[in-house]
């Protein structure tokens, strides 16, 4: 053997040896989540139901990945920070994970990403669209999957200044990092006209209900209502809306659309006319039908979660992150240390999903933590969401 062999062969060992492999053993990737199976957002219990089928079941079915077999750890927190970080620590320090994926809810992830970054655990495709999750900077082992909220909220704000120039525009958002990013975003296209053109309320995860914000913004003569809520205080807002006999031009955040966990919920004919972005396909709309991606999930539902409401948008949301998880790790080409897992989530080239509306593509880059920046506005019609416009990209 020559020197030049010898010494690549013992650089090749030690970039071996100096890799975190925690989680990772010859035929097993240990992966770490938390989801609200209980709670005010247990509405979004859907999305941790699917992704535990998907890899524990429908991926290890299918040989795993590189003759490593899935253990997909899923844990409760209830939208809880403090219970999110109590689960979390259990995940990384006594199941040893290799990795979180798709830890659901803007407070509960922001309570662990420096926890999580200062031990170098990637944070995977977060369930959460805050515009924070592209900070590559400061959080380099944290990467979003959605769409930016704030970006969501330009996109709105555009919208209502072509129909509505004249505008007086009520928000209720949720006091928090999800919530605050749509007021952003609707500063960052009204500028100083802001003060005048905008009224705000707020209200917290934990209260009982909405109805008195939704009076007051009613009360302040706003037109134009922006509602920026997890499930259950969204369909309480349409509610009320409906029983005030309150019309405005009505934006819902994208993250509150489900027909199973909103729609229904608050009654689909008193949600028509309700304008939201989307950037996944709706189970409800019929143009689907025989598109091969929604015939995908479909059958993988009817095997794995028979009986589940295929309605819910949760479980479509989950298919379509799980799938970008799936081929991130096949990207990885067998080495699962956590750098190298990071590293290919952060060089996604547009690698296709089943799922997403047609237009809309998933890049990352090193400088890039923001795989989706494309949405499609689309109104509710009383029984499904009609898509209108084209497909726009943020920033």
């Amino acid at each position: 053997m020559t020197a030049g062999a010898a010494a690549a062969m013992a650089a090749a060992g030690w970039r071996s040896a100096s890799a975190d492999t925690t989680g990772v053993t010859a035929t097993e990737i240990k992966i770490g989540h938390t989801n609200p199976y209980s709670g005010s957002a247990s509405a979004y219990s859907s999305l941790g139901k699917l992704e535990q089928v998907y890899f524990n079941k429908m991926v290890n079915e299918q040989g795993g990945v590189a003759g490593h077999k899935i253990n997909f750890i899923s844990l409760d927190d209830g939208y809880s920070p403090p219970k999110t970080v109590e689960d979390i620590r259990r995940l990384v320090e006594e199941e040893k994970v290799a990795f979180t994926f798709n830890t659901l809810g803007t407070p509960t992830n922001s309570a662990i990403e420096r926890y999580m970054n200062q031990h170098k655990v990637p944070m995977l495709f977060v369930a959460t669209g805050a515009d924070k999750w592209g900070n590559y900077q400061q959080y380099p082992w944290t990467i979003g999957w959605q769409p930016s909220y704030r970006i969501e909220a330009q996109i709105y704000t555009k919208y209502m200044l072509q129909q509505k120039p004249d505008a007086k525009l009520g928000i209720l958002y949720q006091n928090d990092d999800f919530g605050k990013d749509y007021p952003a975003g609707v500063k960052d296209v009204l500028g100083d006209k802001y003060s005048k053109m905008v009224v705000e309320t707020t209200y917290e995860a934990t209260d009982a209900t909405v109805d008195s914000q939704i009076v007051q913004l009613q009360a302040s003569g706003a037109d134009v209502l922006l509602v920026v809520a997890i499930p259950k205080f969204a369909a309480q807002a349409i509610r009320k809306m409906h029983d005030m006999n309150w019309k405005p031009m009505f934006f819902m955040t994208n993250v509150a659309i489900s027909v199973g966990a909103v729609i229904n919920p608050a009654g689909p004919e008193n949600c028509i006319g309700m304008i939201s972005a989307g950037y996944l396909k709706d189970p409800n709309d019929p143009r689907w039908n025989d598109d091969a991606g929604m015939k995908e999930w479909r059958a993988f539902m009817n095997k794995y979660l028979p009986g589940a409401d295929q309605t819910d948008g949760g479980y479509i949301a989950a298919y379509a992150v799980s799938d970008t998880m799936l081929k991130t790790l096949k990207q990885c080409d067998g080495d699962f240390s956590r750098e190298n897992i990071m590293k290919q989530a952060t060089n996604l080239h547009n690698p296709g999903n089943p799922l997403t509306l047609p237009g809309i593509e998933i890049n990352t880059s090193p400088t890039n933590y923001h795989p989706m920046k494309g949405m499609q506005l689309q109104k509710w019609t009383g029984k499904t969401f009609e898509l209108f416009g084209d497909v726009i990209v943020g920033t």
